[in-house]
C-alpha cells in the first residue's frame, strides 16, 4: 500500500492535468459581445459603453455547444469579425478592442482603441491575464501555426502589430507601416508570410516574416476587388483567399482567390457567393469554406434592398482554390461571426440582432441545422477558434 499509493496518486495528478490541457481551449471558441451598438430606423445608433463581453464557448460536444466563461471586456462591432483568437495550443484566447465609445454632447462617439486582451483559457475559469498596448484600432488578428507569433491589422494605426507569444507572456515588439488602413490579416502555416487586408486601397499586402521581423514590400501589393474585409488561408498554405465586402447596395461582394506561394502571389480566380460576406473562414480540413452574409440586414428601413434575415453559404474547395457554392441556409439578422469546429463538420455563426448562436452540421456538402439556438448574453460581433 505504501508503495502503492505514490504511484496512484501520480496518475490521478497526471489525469487531472490532462484533463485540465485537453479543456484549456482546443475545444473552444470565441466570441465578442458588443452591446453598444444597436440599429433602427435609419440605422446604426452608438450607445453608452459598459456592457460588452467575450464569451468562451466549450464546444467539446460540437452539436451541443456551452458558455464556460463571460468576461466583461470591451469589444466593438466596428471592425472585422477576426479581432480574436485561440492560440493553437488552446492555452491563451487574444483578443483586439478596435474602438471605445466617448460622449460627445448627447451622443456617444467612437474612437480608436490600442488595447489587446490576454486570456488565460487553462483557468477554470478563464481569466484575463493581461492588457497589452498595440497599434491605433487594432481589427483583425492571426496567431502563427508554431503559436509564438500574432500579427494585428490596424485601421488607423495603417500598421500591422508584431506581436510575441512566449507561454503566457504576450508583448508587442513591433509596428509595421503599410501606408493604409489595415482591416485583417493572415499567417501562412510555414510562418513566412502573412497577407494583410488593405481596405481602403482594395488591395492585399504581403508580409515577409523571419522570426519576429516581419517586412512590407509595397511592390508586392495584389489588386483585389472592393474591400477586402476578411481574409483566410488554406492549411497547405496554396492559396490565401480575402473576403471583400465594398460592393454595397445589395451588390454582389466577390472572394478572390490568391495563389500564394512562389515568388509572386497573385490572382487565380474570382467568384461571388452573394452580398455582404464579412464574416469568412476555411475549413480546418480546407475542403470548405462558409460565409454569413449580411445581405439587406444593416441597411435603413427606406433602402430597397433591406432584408431581415441574412444567409449561410456553403463553399467547396477545388483544384485551383476554386470555390464552388454547395448549399445555403437561412440565418437570422446581422450574422457576423463564423468558426468551424475542429474537425470541420459543424459551423457556428452568431447573429448579431438575435443574440443568438446557430449551430450547422456538415455532411456531403450539405448543411442542417442541429438543435435549439443558443441564447448569448449580448450581440454577436466576432468569432474564432484556435489557429491552426
Amino acid at each position: 500500500m505504501m508503495t502503492l499509493r505514490p504511484a496512484l496518486c501520480a496518475i490521478g495528478l497526471a489525469g487531472l492535468i490532462g484533463s485540465g490541457l485537453a479543456q484549456a481551449g482546443t475545444n473552444d471558441i470565441l466570441i465578442g459581445l458588443d452591446n453598444k451598438v444597436t440599429y433602427g430606423p435609419e440605422g446604426q445608433i452608438n450607445g453608452a459603453p459598459g456592457n460588452d463581453a467575450v464569451l468562451v464557448v466549450d464546444i467539446s460536444n460540437p452539436a451541443k455547444p456551452k458558455i464556460r466563461a463571460n468576461l466583461p471586456l470591451t469589444n466593438s462591432l466596428l471592425g472585422p469579425p477576426t479581432n480574436l483568437q485561440i492560440t493553437p495550443d488552446g492555452r491563451l484566447g487574444l483578443v483586439a478592442n478596435s474602438v471605445v465609445h466617448v460622449q460627445e454632447g448627447n451622443s456617444w462617439k467612437s474612437v480608436p482603441d490600442n488595447k489587446l486582451y490576454v486570456i488565460d483559457l487553462t483557468a477554470n475559469p478563464p481569466k484575463l491575464i493581461d492588457t497589452v498596448t498595440v497599434g491605433r484600432q487594432p481589427s483583425g488578428l492571426s496567431i502563427s501555426r508554431k503559436g509564438d507569433l500574432a500579427l494585428i491589422a490596424n485601421r488607423d494605426g495603417k500598421s500591422v502589430s508584431v506581436v510575441s507569444i512566449q507561454g503566457s507572456t504576450v508583448k508587442a515588439v513591433g509596428e509595421v507601416p503599410v501606408e493604409q488602413q489595415a482591416a485583417a490579416v493572415v499567417i501562412a502555416p510555414d510562418g513566412k508570410r502573412a497577407f494583410v487586408c488593405l481596405n481602403l486601397a482594395n488591395k492585399i499586402g504581403v508580409l515577409a516574416i523571419d522570426g519576429q521581423n516581419v517586412t512590407y514590400d509595397k511592390s508586392m501589393d495584389i489588386s483585389s476587388a472592393f474591400t477586402p474585409y476578411n481574409i483566410d488561408i488554406t492549411p497547405d498554405g496554396k492559396y490565401v483567399i480575402a473576403s471583400n465586402t465594398g460592393a454595397q447596395k445589395n451588390n454582389a461582394d466577390a472572394e478572390v482567390i490568391i495563389e500564394a506561394t512562389g515568388p509572386h502571389p497573385h490572382v487565380v480566380d474570382v467568384m461571388t457567393p452573394g452580398t455582404g460576406p464579412e464574416g469568412f473562414a476555411i475549413a480546418p480540413n480546407g475542403k470548405t469554406a462558409a460565409a454569413p452574409l449580411l445581405l439587406g440586414t444593416s441597411a435603413k428601413d427606406s433602402d430597397w434592398f433591406k432584408t431581415k434575415t441574412g444567409e449561410l453559404v456553403l463553399m467547396s474547395i477545388g483544384t485551383g482554390g476554386k470555390l464552388t457554392v454547395t448549399a445555403r441556409a437561412p440565418l437570422g439578422g446581422l450574422p457576423e461571426g463564423i468558426a468551424y469546429s475542429p474537425n470541420g463538420d459543424y459551423l457556428y455563426v452568431g447573429n448579431y440582432f438575435d443574440k443568438d448562436l446557430q449551430v450547422f452540421h456538415l455532411a456531403n456538402g450539405k448543411l442542417t441545422e442541429v438543435g435549439p439556438r443558443l441564447k448569448l448574453p449580448g450581440q454577436p460581433a466576432s468569432m474564432r477558434a484556435p489557429a491552426r
